[in-house]
């Protein structure tokens, strides 16, 4: 199984969309209410229908970028919410895009790349962020036996993969989880370290 552009797009297209809970996940809007920085420059990468970035947008950030390699999610997403700044739309390879940004919010994109890469994607995060920058989101907390996505994983492996970039802030049970998701979600805050 090659995940590709165009598996996902096809995941989109044929409406396999498991992940998509139709709105910002409860923990993410907690962490963003809190957020007193309207200025903050944020990156929500593999965004999907971006549901966390139209939160931000409507409190007031508008320093928001929604980063899919998909081209419809981004365009679908326009449609929802036209205000939202064109610029701003990011049509690219996670791992190619070279900006930088002082958070990233973390929402089922881990999950849905392959183990293998699990190091690269901990490497490009640390090289998007700008000192001191922090990824916050959600992690799943347990194996899948699927062949995947979403891949799985544990707080243990976690520790030890982000360790070498980041400072972990937070890495935690997440108590205010989707009912579907409920015991096998972490929420974390993780720092770079240079």
């Amino acid at each position: 199984m090659k995940l590709d552009k165009k598996y996902w797009k096809n995941r989109y297209h044929d409406k396999q969309t498991r992940w998509d809970i139709g709105f910002a996940s409860p923990p993410l809007i907690t962490y963003f209410d809190q957020l007193i920085n309207y200025n903050t420059k944020i990156l929500i990468p593999g965004c999907g229908n971006a549901y966390e970035a139209e939160y931000l947008f409507r409190k007031g950030f508008k320093n928001v970028y929604i980063l899919d390699h998909v081209e419809d999610v981004l365009l679908n997403f326009k449609k929802r919410c036209p205000e939202f700044p064109s610029d701003n739309l990011i049509c690219d390879d996670f791992f190619k895009h070279t900006n930088t940004f002082d958070l990233i919010i973390e929402q089922t994109f881990f999950c849905a790349i392959p183990p293998e890469q699990r190091e690269e994607y901990v490497q490009k995060m640390a090289a998007l962020l700008s000192s001191k920058g922090k990824i916050v989101g959600l992690l799943f907390d347990t194996k899948f036996n699927h062949k995947g996505p979403p891949f799985g994983g544990r707080k243990k492996e976690y520790e030890l993969l982000f360790s070498n970039y980041f400072t972990i802030k937070t890495l935690e049970n997440c108590y205010n989880s989707i009912d579907p998701r409920m015991g096998n979600e972490l929420f974390f805050i993780f720092e770079k370290q240079y």
